[in-house]
């Protein structure tokens, strides 16, 4: 975001380091897909953890004004994320933490055949070159991001607040029991897959960072990953880690990625900022992504102080 002619078309990350055939599926997958469609939700009865869990991050009837600089906060370019996929998408299915199939059929049924090529790639093929967040795929990186972080072998996951007894096992949340469609349980692939080493100041990187970052269906940090955007944004912590990104370009990239699954709540923030007088250009993202704004409480209280911007389609539901 060094200028406006970046924010407007797609923004750069300059400081990361190193970077069937036509038969129908069987039937049975066609039916898995549509059950999942319906069941990937909050509501499912798994584990409420802090209160509240969710919040109206839809905001009102949607006749206020855009707020005039939406391509900033949402650049209709996309934006550049400080890493290099590869092949992730056929370790996770050669592990099993994805069914390719099943994951395959979401796509190809429920959402009327958007499984294309740029996905097919992600999930099955190699991806040596820039990998990049838009409106259009925010939805899939979160799904995959999901996978990773679930399945990636991590202290987060065996040591954290997803393992406090009072909440009665790991398995017993959005994150995890709302995964089903990995082959066996998703338990059964949780942090028991090393996709990539960690040195001890990546780590201590990604446990800072996940400790900050915020999301608006819940009162939780990433380093409690209780829902699917949790999980997914603590697997992104960790692959921009693993590749060398700076510190400063892991939170410049998690508020990106953030305004593009809650581009709602982030729309608000940004009007909430100019009223201010901070362009989002100028923002601390550190801050945005703080309790005091992308949690479900802090946002309550911006929203309550502004009128929100025309709703965007995007992926604010805690399910896909």
């Amino acid at each position: 975001m060094e200028n406006e002619a970046q924010n407007q078309t797609t923004e750069q990350f300059p400081e990361a380091g190193q970077t069937k055939k036509d038969y129908m599926l069987p039937a049975s997958i066609l039916i898995s897909a549509i059950i999942l469609a319906g069941a990937w939700v909050y509501t499912t009865g798994l584990k409420a953890t802090n209160a509240p869990q969710k919040a109206n991050i839809a905001g009102t009837s949607a006749k206020a004004p855009v707020s005039g600089f939406e391509d900033r906060v949402l650049p209709p370019g996309g934006v550049v994320l400080p890493v290099v996929w590869g092949d992730l998408g056929a370790k996770l299915a050669g592990a099993g933490a994805i069914d390719a199939d099943r994951f395959k059929a979401i796509y190809i049924y429920e959402e009327k055949g958007t499984f294309t090529d740029e996905y097919k790639n992600l999930l099955l093929g190699r991806s040596n070159g820039e990998l990049k967040i838009t409106k259009g795929n925010a939805g899939y990186l979160l799904n995959l991001f999901w996978a990773l972080g679930l399945a990636n072998k991590n202290p987060i996951l065996e040591k954290g607040e997803m393992m406090n007894p009072a909440y009665g096992g790991a398995g017993n949340f959005a994150s995890t029991g709302g995964w089903t469609i990995a082959q066996g349980t998703a338990m059964d692939h949780y942090s028991r897959h090393k996709f990539f080493d960690l040195t001890t100041e990546q780590q201590a990187l990604v446990d800072k960072i996940s400790n900050g970052i915020y999301r608006p269906c819940c009162g939780n940090s990433t380093h409690f990953p209780d829902c699917n955007h949790g999980m997914a944004m603590l697997g992104l912590l960790e692959l921009m880690a693993s590749h060398g990104a700076s510190e400063r370009d892991m939170w410049k990239a998690a508020l990106a990625v953030n305004s593009y699954w809650f581009p709602d709540t982030y729309l608000t923030i940004a009007t909430f900022m100019k009223n201010k007088g901070v362009d989002w250009k100028d923002v601390n993202p550190q801050e945005i992504l703080g309790i005091d704004y992308s949690s479900a409480q802090g946002y309550q209280r911006i929203a309550s102080q502004v009128v929100k911007p025309q709703q965007q389609q995007g992926g604010g539901g805690c399910g896909v």
